[in-house]
């Protein structure tokens, strides 16, 4: 049996691990499909005693809450690792001195979406600009940028947010790259951050950046977006909060793509987008392939096994993954 999460403070008392365990650090985790999907996944891996554990702490927790918790999961033996959502940047940013190491897009991007343990060594990964173009390329069609000349919209300039973008630039793309990559945020620091990373990356792609405190400014900037455009819900409302970053009466573009990378909660931006599902032609997508590439690749990590990406082993591990959201 899964045990409950834990709602973190700077002053939780964290019981030692009793068998080998990874951690969920999130805001609900507790109503995450992955708590019967592990299970699953772990005995079908052959992953012996091995169990999951959420930790909820605020949208932008205080720091000494997720030193707190870092601290922990570093001096725990049998803790062996944890997935982060949510919380990647304001983690990282308030820990950095409590991990040994990064990858590299750990470093590039000032976040962490995967803890794991190397020896003694606790290691920061940043797995989202991998796991993102997984759950993009599962469904837009191949060349899709390069053929159409679409453009990229991504509503919120997060951690996930970040990752996508650096996906979507990366060189080995060639000219199959969005004609132009729009970025919204309601706080204008996140931008200017995102901007900063950019320019340390250099991409020739066109990247614009709007301040839009107001749902009804990212209506504005949607519709300026190009037909079979992909528009990105990257905010977390409609999962971590209720609600969504548009309006009802935003506009997708026309034979676009609408997806949201929640796939639980009131997914309001998907109720939005179906609504025009007919009229406009779109392609509309949740967040579960997300989902399922974004845990896979950290659980790799955490427990240092081989899970490939594709093929009979990951069709298999879907497979199990939707009986459970299914029931």
């Amino acid at each position: 049996m899964t045990p409950p999460a834990v709602q973190a403070t700077a002053d939780t008392l964290f019981e030692p691990a009793r068998q080998p365990t990874m951690y969920f650090i999130g805001v609900t985790t507790g109503r995450s499909s992955i708590m019967k999907v592990f299970p699953r996944w772990a005995e079908h891996l052959g992953l012996d005693r091995v169990v999951i554990r959420g930790i909820d702490c605020r949208w932008h927790d205080d720091p000494a809450v997720y030193r707190h918790v870092v601290a922990f999961l570093k001096g725990d033996e049998l803790s062996r690792g944890a997935l982060v959502t949510t919380h990647k940047i304001d983690l990282l940013d308030a820990c950095r001195d409590l991990f040994d190491d990064f990858d590299a897009y750990a470093e590039l991007l000032g976040e962490v979406s995967g803890i794991s343990k190397s020896g003694k060594k606790l290691v920061g990964h940043a797995k989202d600009p991998i796991t993102s173009g997984l759950a993009l390329e599962a469904f837009l069609p191949e060349g899709h940028w390069e053929q159409t000349g679409a453009e990229a919209l991504v509503l919120g300039a997060g951690g996930s947010s970040l990752a996508v973008t650096c996906y979507l630039m990366d060189e080995r793309h060639g000219a199959n790259r969005p004609a132009a990559i729009h970025v919204t945020n309601r706080s204008a620091p996140r931008l200017e951050e995102m901007q900063r990373i950019h320019r340390q990356i250099g991409c020739p792609v066109p990247i614009h950046y709007h301040h839009c405190p107001s749902p009804e400014q990212n209506n504005a900037v949607l519709a300026r977006v190009k037909p079979r455009s992909v528009v990105m819900n990257a905010t977390g409302l409609g999962k971590d909060a209720p609600g969504s970053p548009l309006t009802s009466a935003a506009r997708f573009p026309d034979d676009g793509y609408a997806w949201d990378f929640n796939y639980r909660g009131d997914l309001l931006f998907l109720e939005q987008a179906r609504a025009q599902q007919g009229e406009r032609r779109l392609h509309v997508e949740d967040g579960w392939v997300y989902f399922l590439h974004g845990w896979t690749r950290v659980i790799a990590e955490v427990f240092h096994v081989d899970i490939p990406t594709h093929g009979p082993t990951f069709d298999e591990l879907s497979r199990i993954a939707a009986t459970t959201r299914a029931a």
